[in-house]
């Protein structure tokens, strides 16, 4: 209420100490019966004007009635109650309390305390009301100081055999989580009443100590049903839930609170269905729902993918009559678009009147699940106001999305506008820069990390190993892990898996024996990794091994995953019959990444007959695969078989099957630039013309001669009219020399596997230029570096 509408009819607006000025007579039972009927602040003020020109208001009692009657009324504000409060001479303890709680109950605990000291210097009397104010004051204000204070006021009073006062200090100290204190001030009261019993257990339940809680649970005299929702609600939130379903089976009486306990453990524990169910019981016993609870069953329903039962509870909600409430809002866009209805998460959100920051972030949210990413970006960009979590979820949204470019963008927008990131938006941007190769950026964001000291968790530890890994920076990724003061089975698997691709198969098997020494219980991706990690060097033996451990020492039952690498480990090195043997006893039907290893082994070891049937039975189960129909027709090929050859690349052109082309990304100076294979686009296209006459001229002087026994056996990694000179690695090499100055490492990300001729040039190139050069191919790292590469000619 506006305070100077209300003084607008004070009688203390001119002169607060007014003389009678009139003989009008008012007693204590006229002033009973003017209060009864007074519902306006003009009426009180004339009733509170007759008090003082009649000087009634010196009657103790009457003022009393006046303060009482202005500090309960909703058209009073409080600080024109405190003026009657000043003008009342000589108050007793009872008008102080009145006034002591009205503040209290404005949320003013300072005041309240501010007058207590007053009272101190007046001599006003203290009773064992006035405590009890005095230690909600502290408790609301979190100030165990003062509770403290207070506390010793009142044993130096006489008042701490009070059961009230002693009441309020227990809680004082059960909420400002004290609870030594709470307890022995419990242990002490000569007198405990069912307050004291609650007070005490809901401070246990709120520091989570679940056995202390339990042990004052069990010896209650009387358990109420407050006592016993607090119990679900501590026993729920501890991971309990058999113990919680029990007490909430054996109360006699239960309220919308008791069900609500349980209902909301259920889904915090991610127990949806059991979450559902109890709450279609709830409705079947005529119990009243709450706001609460329809959010709980609702985030159920989101997870569970049961939009009808959604739309039921929506319908339900509307007869009940609070649909209107913003949280509610919220979760039904929520739950909508997270069952893929974006379209009735979208009318709720452009019908409601209630908007705020969680409604605009769950509609983004909700396009971006769906996929709609230009409905998302369009909301963001129309939002009155943005929090991290809107740039965050649509930062996220766009690296989910594959939008990696995008993603930077929106982050340096960001940056740009002052906002700061969160843990959670550093992973998506180091995951955009991991896929883009933004080796530059990605270092830059762990330095802005390092610099507002914000914590390395797991997972954003994880994501910055894996970022340095995939970029082939080894040394940065081994001190982000090894700096991680906690890591989890993906941080380890990250570092087996990325240090395998990078070549270092033998500290990766050996970082795979120290996570095991951690206690760290491998998991079935990491036997992934680890069997990658042998397929990369050809470890045929401890492939077999590792395998065959899983079941036997880890209970990790194989998937198709670990399967294929199995094959393509076998394949690799040539055991064929092994690896088409191991594919026919595998007991879930293999998948195509399966029989494709299969057949790319067919290809380098020659095997025509195999790699003739594999091919065909691939082609088969996914026509549409450029691949498949590439390798088969280079098998074809190196038997001289023309025909089949032509068949295949008029079957390829009949089904609209078309050939990926080679593509190379390299960053330099902040930048990402792409290269397809023969591309003439680059705006320094010039200088890469020189730089690749520059490369031939060193490399024929070197003894290279270009592999053309490749380019029809390797059209599945160029097309097959781009001269070898102008695959797109070639091209990103050619771009590095000139645009980056040693001894930066080039650094280059291929879409497909690096054919043999490009592999051969860039071990010599490294040489003749005395460059390290890092290429990372669909299957592996290269690091070139002196004439020779890491992946030791295995790849």
């Amino acid at each position: 209420m506006n305070l100077t509408k209300v003084c607008a009819f004070s009688p203390f607006k001119s002169n607060p100490v007014q003389k009678p000025t009139s003989k009008t007579t008012i007693n204590l039972s006229i002033l009973e019966d003017l209060l009864l009927k007074c519902r306006t602040f003009k009426h009180f003020g004339k009733i509170l004007s007759q008090m003082i020109s009649t000087g009634f208001i010196k009657d103790t009692y009457a003022a009393s009635r006046i303060l009482k009657f202005s500090t309960d009324s909703l058209f009073i504000h409080v600080n024109y109650s405190h003026k009657i409060f000043d003008y009342i001479e000589n108050p007793n303890g009872f008008i102080c309390n009145t006034m002591m709680r009205a503040y209290l109950q404005q949320n003013q605990p300072q005041n309240t305390i501010f007058l207590y000291k007053s009272m101190l210097k007046n001599n006003v009397c203290i009773d064992n009301y006035t405590f009890p104010l005095l230690v909600q004051a502290s408790t609301v204000r979190l100030s165990e100081i003062e509770g403290k204070e207070f506390h010793n006021h009142v044993i130096k009073t006489g008042y701490r055999s009070d059961v009230y006062v002693n009441n309020t200090l227990i809680n004082m100290y059960a909420v400002c989580e004290n609870m030594i204190d709470a307890r022995k001030l419990f242990d002490e009261s000569p007198v405990l009443d069912l307050v004291s019993w609650n007070s005490i257990l809901a401070g246990y339940v709120q520091v989570g100590k679940v056995e202390e809680a339990t042990v004052i649970f069990d010896k209650m005299p009387m358990k109420n049903v407050i006592a016993s929702n607090s119990m679900i609600v501590l026993l729920g939130r501890s991971g309990w839930m058999t113990e919680a379903c029990q007490l909430f089976n054996k109360m006699k009486e239960k309220d919308v609170v008791s069900w609500t306990a349980l209902i909301s453990c259920y889904e915090q524990h991610g127990m949806y269905k059991q979450a559902l169910d109890l709450f279609m019981q709830m409705c079947a016993n005529g119990i009243s729902i709450d706001e609460v609870v329809v959010i709980s069953v609702l985030s159920a329903c989101a997870h569970l993918l049961v939009v009808q039962t959604g739309e039921s509870i929506h319908g339900l909600v509307i007869r009940v009559g609070f649909e209107s409430h913003v949280n509610l809002q919220n979760a039904f866009i929520h739950m909508y678009s997270t069952c893929g209805d974006v379209m009735a998460a979208q009318r709720l959100f452009d019908t409601s009147s209630h908007l705020d920051q969680i409604s605009w972030n769950s509609m983004i949210s909700g396009h971006l699940k769906c996929g709609c990413v230009e409905k998302a970006r369009e909301l963001f960009n129309s939002m009155p106001e943005k929090d991290v979590v809107s740039w965050t979820t649509m930062i996220s949204g766009y690296a989910q999305h594959d939008n990696f470019s995008e993603t930077l963008a929106l982050f340096q927008e960001m940056l740009h506008e002052d906002n700061k990131p969160d843990e959670t938006t550093l992973v998506s941007v180091l995951s955009a820069c991991t896929h883009l190769s933004a080796l530059d950026q990605g270092k830059w964001i762990h330095a802005y990390i390092r610099k507002k000291g914000l914590k390395v968790n797991i997972i954003l530890g994880t994501t910055l190993t894996d970022m340095y890994l995939k970029c082939g920076c080894v040394e940065n990724a081994l001190e982000v892990f090894n700096g991680m003061e906690e890591k989890g089975v993906s941080s380890w698997n990250a570092l087996i898996l990325g240090l395998a691709m990078n070549g270092q198969v033998e500290k990766s098997l050996a970082i795979f024996q120290e996570m095991k020494e951690c206690g760290v219980t491998p998991n079935e991706v990491t036997f992934v990794a680890v069997l990658g990690a042998c397929r990369h060097m050809g470890l045929v033996d401890e492939g077999r091994s590792y395998f065959d451990s899983m079941t036997r020492y880890y209970n990790v039952e194989p998937n198709i995953k670990h399967y294929g690498c199995m094959v393509d480990l076998l394949g690799r090195a040539g055991l064929l019959k092994e690896a088409e043997t191991l594919i026919d006893s595998m007991p879930m039907a293999p998948d195509v990444a399966t029989w494709g290893a299969l057949l790319g082994a067919c290809r380098k070891h020659g095997n025509s007959e195999m790699g003739e049937r594999v091919g065909r039975k691939l082609i088969e189960l996914q026509p549409d695969h450029d691949g498949f129909h590439v390798l088969l027709s280079n098998i074809f090929a190196s038997k001289g078989n023309w025909d089949s050859v032509l068949d295949i690349r008029g079957a390829m052109t009949r089904q609209g099957v078309v050939k990926v082309p080679g593509c190379s990304m390299i960053e330099a100076n902040g930048a990402v630039h792409e290269f397809l294979a023969g591309d003439k686009s680059h705006p320094q296209m010039n200088e890469i013309e020189t730089m690749l006459a520059e490369m031939e001229n060193r490399l024929k002087v070197m003894g290279y001669a270009p592999g053309t026994d490749e380019v029809l056996l390797d059209i599945d990694e160029e097309e097959k009219e781009s001269t070898l000179f102008r695959h797109s690695e070639k091209l990103a090499i050619a771009y590095g020399l000139i645009s980056i100055t040693p001894p930066t490492p080039i650094r280059i990300i291929k879409n497909l596997r690096i054919c043999n001729d490009c592999h051969t040039a860039a071990k010599l190139i490294s040489k003749a230029f005395n460059r390290e050069i890092v290429v990372r191919d669909r299957h592996r790292f290269h690091h070139f570096k002196d004439g020779s590469c890491s992946c030791k000619e295995f790849w």
